[in-house]
């Protein structure tokens, strides 16, 4: 299923922003923009895993 791999996929980036949003949340030289782009790739994959979720449900 090549959909099913895609949401794989994006769950374990997802996952490796969130690893790397706490390693920089330890480190308090982290810059702040920075910091901010991370949060917003993150989510930005949240969102597109939501969506990919809701048409793969209305499929099956």
């Amino acid at each position: 299923m090549p959909l099913q791999n895609h949401l794989v996929e994006l769950e374990r980036k997802h996952q490796a922003l969130e690893r790397e949003i706490q390693d920089a949340l330890n480190h308090p030289s982290m810059d702040d923009i920075r910091l901010a782009e991370l949060k917003r790739k993150k989510l930005q994959l949240k969102d597109q895993i939501t969506r990919l979720k809701g048409t793969h449900a209305m499929v099956h």
